[in-house]
């Protein structure tokens, strides 16, 4: 009897996320991501910035490779000095894919999606649209991104 328990365990585990718990989960990430953008758009990039995870292996792969938070906060801070240059962020054709890692729990997300700055200067950041694929690990202060591959 307790392996068919157990049989029954391991194959509810392996049945992809659906229902509710991934609905609460896209919202959650969805409603960061409104966040950072709503953050940008007052040139608050420590605001911005709330949305990754505040850790030395957080990584940002853009036209260089900066790995931990606060590398990748001196980029933003360095390369978008003024109101000016942060212009006004949109996100658009988000796809979030949850992908779970315990029994039917997601704590993986694959985010992709296009990015566009409407600004009226420029700094050393030159571009103002592109696209860009996030992943997000859900842990003890929620869903957090730990890299950034945006281009």
């Amino acid at each position: 009897m307790r392996r068919v328990i157990l049989l029954v365990l391991v194959c509810l585990c392996a049945l992809p996320v659906r229902g509710q718990p991934s609905s609460v989960d896209e919202t959650a990430i969805r409603a960061a991501i409104q966040a950072q953008a709503d953050a940008w758009n007052h040139a608050d990039i420590p605001a911005f910035m709330k949305a990754y995870e505040d850790s030395p292996d957080t990584t940002f792969i853009g036209l260089t490779l900066r790995k931990g938070y606060q590398p990748i906060l001196k980029r933003y801070q360095e390369n978008y000095t003024t109101r000016e240059q942060m212009g006004t962020l949109t996100f658009n054709d988000l796809d979030v894919r949850l992908l779970k890692g315990g029994c039917v729990k997601a704590e993986i997300a694959l985010v992709t999606g296009k990015f566009h700055l409407e600004r009226a200067a420029k700094g050393e950041a030159k571009k103002d649209d592109g696209i860009f694929s996030l992943v997000w690990r859900k842990g003890p202060q929620g869903w957090k991104i730990v890299l950034d591959h945006t281009s």
